[in-house]
């Protein structure tokens, strides 16, 4: 179809093998696969004029961030949206990979149809942006604000391919943005992140609070103590989701009110 979005797949096929022609036809996707080599995914790029790209951070020849940075440095017109596929559950790689142009980093395993819904946002996130008059700051601040955020997340521990990730990530944006909405969590955080993610309510309370779960079972000491302070103490248990949301946008708005 003419208005597929176009994407441009470097893995084995396997991969996605829960997906099949009409599975990428109902999500509104153009689907291209090509080897997990860098010179053949630039080639593809070239040929192929992807508008979203899937790729692994390690490849043969020239690995995902050589070639962001050569389609970035080749291409003047259209850039693709870059999505970065990793074994590795690694800060330092993600941080890298997102300072190259990737827009997403992605840990495996994943689930391939949620990996596809998350481009689709991703694409219309763009579009959103793309329609804004550019007025300076508002774009820049906005990516930003996500980066950050989603590189403390990765730091605390909270995996990035389970549901309370992208919730966790968009209520902290929200009380970022809106700090007298961690006092109406019920009412008004909770529904406003169901509505973007087309779920209800009580599965993003419940998501959220399973990452945060997850992060106190796998995450670095030092670094939540770093974060949350008394709360990692046994007396005290894990922060409640309110208190995690908290904390974190606290200390972010903190860090931009000294940096302003």
């Amino acid at each position: 179809m003419k208005n597929n979005v176009k994407v441009l797949i470097a893995e084995e096929a396997s991969e996605f093998g829960t997906c099949h022609a009409e599975t990428y036809e109902k999500k509104g996707m153009d689907v291209q696969f090509c080897e997990k080599d860098g010179s053949k995914v630039l080639t593809a790029v070239k040929e192929f004029q992807p508008d979203v790209v899937l790729m692994d951070m390690f490849m043969s020849n020239i690995d995902g961030v050589g070639v962001m940075r050569s389609v970035k440095k080749h291409t003047d017109s259209h850039q693709p949206i870059f999505v970065i596929l990793s074994s590795f559950d690694s800060a330092m790689l993600e941080k890298e990979a997102l300072g190259a142009g990737a827009a997403y980093y992605v840990i495996k395993p994943f689930r391939a149809e949620d990996l596809l819904d998350r481009v689709g946002e991703l694409v219309n996130c763009c579009k959103e942006e793309e329609s804004i008059p550019q007025t300076g700051t508002i774009y820049s601040i906005d990516r930003e604000l996500e980066l950050t955020i989603t590189n403390i997340l990765h730091q605390i521990g909270v995996p990035a391919h389970i549901k309370g990730y992208h919730y966790l990530r968009d209520s902290i944006i929200l009380s970022v943005k809106r700090p007298e909405i961690i006092n109406a969590v019920t009412k008004e955080l909770y529904p406003s992140v169901a509505n973007k993610h087309d779920t209800t309510p009580s599965r993003v309370e419940r998501a959220i609070r399973h990452a945060i779960e997850v992060a106190w079972d796998r995450g670095d000491v030092d670094v939540l103590n770093s974060y949350f302070g008394y709360t990692i103490h046994n007396s005290r248990g894990k922060p409640t989701n309110s208190e995690f949301i908290a904390m974190i946008s606290d200390r972010l708005r903190l860090q931009k009110k000294l940096s302003a």
